[in-house]
């Protein structure tokens, strides 16, 4: 049943849609939807009782009713890593990365929604993560990469049954060609960035670390950020958590150093983002030159308090290996954040405070940043 579907709604002129039958992008400004969604606090959470999966959260989620497709992801375990520091481990994920979050709902809505075909753009993990969850939901799957994308990652993707559509150029034109299949009639647009059920998904994330401390959250939240769909779903979930009485953290915003229009434009005071060149870094799952929730981003950085770092690649390296030292393997993009908060960097981020950092993306994927 789709009827009961949440809305569409454009947060930039207050466009709506039926998600049935709405384009990919807001018609008006062409800009990324939000959802006209927010879960009723009076509603009890009972996370314990329901299934070892994201759905364990379905009371706040915009899916009714029963869903079909999950391989039983999320519930990835908090660790200690440093004294008030702990690391939640999404790199254990299905598919070895957090974006199972997003896709998990981006496959289920479209399995309701009944699409000829569904398609994606990615650089790696993304693409990966639309393509196992489909293949779970019995949906054609074609992914759009860039090329030069990894051979793992593109055998990854066609091992699960998608088609692999390789695109000369970097990330914008891999992200042009998806989008104008997605324009054709029977297509649905499985974008991480574009359609809001995947930040839905993303906010699990929070939810977990409440359940895991009891009720609470820390102090801090720190999560790397590119396009911005795990800090745009921890925002949503602090705030439906602030709700029912939860104290809501700052969010630190990580951006690697070498493609950071997020952090320029917030030491700026601007509102907005402007494009920066694309350079080559280690962390390269979130060296986005123009994300297009950019104002959304910078907004809630500065509504919870919190603030932007970057980190050169030469700390990602580091800590990449001091991480694997404590026996935690990561991609480099998923050091980014122990990079900037660990102890001993520049500034004092954390200044005692508690804190949480995300672990998003296998190093089994990567291997050791060169």
């Amino acid at each position: 049943m789709t009827h009961a579907l949440p809305g569409y709604l454009c947060p930039e002129d207050g466009t709506r849609a039926d998600v049935r039958t709405a384009p990919w992008c807001c018609p008006v400004c062409g800009g990324p939807w939000d959802l006209d969604f927010a879960p009723d606090p009076a509603i009890a959470l009972e996370p314990a009782a329901g299934p070892h999966s994201l759905w364990r959260y379905a009371a706040a989620l915009p899916l009714p009713g029963a869903f079909a497709v999950s391989l039983s992801e999320g519930h990835t375990p908090l660790v200690p890593l440093a004294e008030r520091v702990h690391a939640k481990l999404d790199f254990l994920m299905p598919t070895l990365s957090f974006k199972d979050r997003g896709a998990v709902m981006l496959a289920e809505l479209a399995r309701r929604l009944a699409p000829e075909r569904v398609v994606a753009d990615s650089s790696g993990n993304a693409g990966t993560s639309v393509a196992a969850y489909c293949a779970r939901a019995g949906l054609s799957c074609e992914v759009f990469v860039p090329e030069g994308t990894s051979e793992k990652k593109t055998e990854q993707m066609r091992a699960r049954g998608a088609t692999v559509r390789i695109v000369p150029g970097g990330r914008e034109a891999t992200a042009r060609a998806a989008r104008a299949a997605a324009d054709a009639p029977g297509v649905f647009y499985a974008s991480h960035v574009f359609n809001p059920y995947f930040l839905q998904g993303t906010k699990t994330y929070v939810y977990e670390i409440w359940e895991a401390m009891a009720g609470r959250l820390p102090e801090v939240l720190v999560v790397p950020v590119g396009n911005g769909t795990l800090l745009l779903g921890a925002a949503l979930a602090v705030e439906e958590l602030a709700r029912r009485g939860v104290r809501p953290p700052a969010l630190i915003a990580v951006q690697a150093a070498a493609v950071a229009p997020l952090a320029t434009a917030f030491a700026s005071g601007a509102e907005d983002a402007e494009p920066v060149p694309q350079l080559p870094t280690l962390a390269e799952g979130i060296a986005i030159p123009a994300p297009p929730r950019a104002r959304q981003i910078l907004a809630a950085v500065r509504k919870s308090g919190g603030t932007f770092l970057t980190v050169p690649d030469d700390r990602l390296r580091e800590a990449q290996r001091d991480l694997a030292g404590r026996g935690l393997f990561v991609e480099p993009t998923a050091a980014a954040c122990w990079a900037a908060v660990r102890p001993g960097a520049p500034g004092d981020p954390l200044q005692g405070r508690t804190a949480v950092i995300p672990l998003c993306g296998a190093g089994a994927k990567t291997g050791l940043a060169p």
